[in-house]
């Protein structure tokens, strides 16, 4: 049956519709153009950091002057090039099917911090904008990584009640205080984190403002522990 279905819709390209030799992939050209996290990279957000011990504990300065209320964190992607395009089209473009090629990426990134106790937590938008996109693209992303690994995820553990402003243009500190108490456990599903080890997930971290107010939002849920992940890391030099 897939291969009928492939005579009559070969694979294409997630990115250009260039053919391709399998579904939900990139063509060799936008590969290229799309910028994975290899090497040392931060302990907690992931952000790639010189050097080439990658079995070396480092954190990035941002990291290091601020106390991150998670304990490990991992990211895919740097977000430029290709990455912004695929990540603003699952945000924006109405193309939620996106996450099913993401999964492989995330689960492959967070491959030494994942465990089978771990629940997936996707960050919550407010109603109004997911009314709006019709759907909140870090629950797509955790559902497509809770298929991919087999890991349970909890898409209504935490909620926004608050329509928080964007951060374009923000400074890092005008970011945290807009997230403040911005992000808190579902008053019924919240319940779901107590004495879990909890992966907070999300498409993209910059400041880490978003994280944090997920993981506080965790810990007085009753996480055991708190980990974080991204599709797409902005760094400092993108």
């Amino acid at each position: 049956m897939q291969s009928a279905l492939h005579l009559i819709y070969p694979p294409q390209c997630v990115s250009c519709d260039a053919p391709t030799d399998t579904d939900f992939a990139l063509c060799p050209e936008c590969w290229r153009d799309t910028p994975f996290i290899s090497g040392l990279s931060c302990d907690l957000c992931g952000e790639p950091l010189p050097g080439e011990d990658e079995d070396s504990i480092v954190h990035c300065d941002a990291c290091m002057t601020r106390q991150r209320p998670w304990t490990q964190g991992r990211s895919a992607l740097l977000y430029r090039g290709n990455a912004r395009r695929m990540i603003l089209a699952l945000k924006h473009g109405d193309r939620p099917e996106l996450a099913r090629s993401f999964a492989p990426w995330l689960a492959r990134a967070a491959a030494d911090i994942l465990h089978d106790d771990l629940l997936i937590v996707p960050i919550p938008i407010h109603w109004t904008r997911r009314l709006k996109r019709r759907y909140n693209q870090a629950a797509e992303l955790s559902r497509a990584l809770s298929r991919e690994t087999g890991l349970e995820h909890a898409p209504q553990a935490l909620i926004r009640p608050r329509r928080t402003a964007m951060h374009d243009g923000m400074s890092v500190e005008d970011r945290f205080a807009n997230m403040h108490h911005a992000i808190l456990p579902h008053p019924k599903y919240g319940a779901q984190l107590m004495g879990r080890d909890v992966l907070l997930l999300d498409d993209v971290m910059t400041s880490g403002a978003t994280f944090h107010a997920a993981a506080h939002a965790a810990i007085r849920a009753g996480a055991a522990s708190v980990k974080v992940l991204s599709l797409a890391r902005v760094a400092r030099d993108a």
